[in-house]
């Protein structure tokens, strides 16, 4: 495997998978009071506010410098896919807006939007936690078609086997 193989692909795919997290960071610190409304905005109790934005800034700047550094990056995956979770479950409640189903702007199907977004990115983020396996993006390029390993492989256990029949012992004299 070359550098771009080892290294480059790889890096790249981590900072595209992470680098909104910084920005959102930055914002809530930026936009402290905007940023605690929100935080207000769910179910829980209103003094958590403050505890949850302190906790998300964090975590929303730690966890991705972990990931793209490499550094205890499954745990930091998974603390940061948990996060999502969280967020999807606790703000993106489309399943309370009243407009979901209306015609033109609906803040229900925005809502549900962003929580699909955040599933998509838990997705990326379990991979990153699982150490899905590379491949060369040589074999990408000239079999850019076929499945990826891990598929390929899920498939092949997936298949039944055939029972093994007993050897037929043959009397001995």
């Amino acid at each position: 495997m070359s550098w771009l193989d080892l290294a480059a692909v790889p890096l790249l795919a981590r900072v595209c998978l992470v680098v909104l997290f910084p920005f959102s960071a930055l914002d809530k610190i930026l936009h402290w009071k905007d940023a605690l409304q929100q935080a207000d905005s769910s179910f829980l109790p209103r003094a958590t506010g403050p505890v949850l934005l302190v906790a998300a800034i964090v975590v929303e700047l730690v966890a991705p410098v972990c990931i793209v550094a490499g550094w205890h990056d499954r745990l930091a995956a998974l603390v940061l896919a948990g996060f999502c979770v969280a967020t999807a479950l606790l703000y993106h409640r489309f399943w309370n807006s009243a407009d979901f189903w209306v015609r033109g702007q609906s803040k229900g199907r925005t809502q549900f939007w962003d929580f699909l977004k955040n599933f998509g990115l838990v997705g990326g983020l379990l991979l990153v936690v699982v150490g899905a396996q590379l491949v060369p993006v040589s074999t990408v390029i000239e079999h850019p078609l076929s499945s990826g390993p891990i598929s390929a492989t899920s498939v092949e256990t997936a298949r039944p086997q055939a029972p093994a029949t007993p050897a037929m012992s043959t009397p001995t004299r």
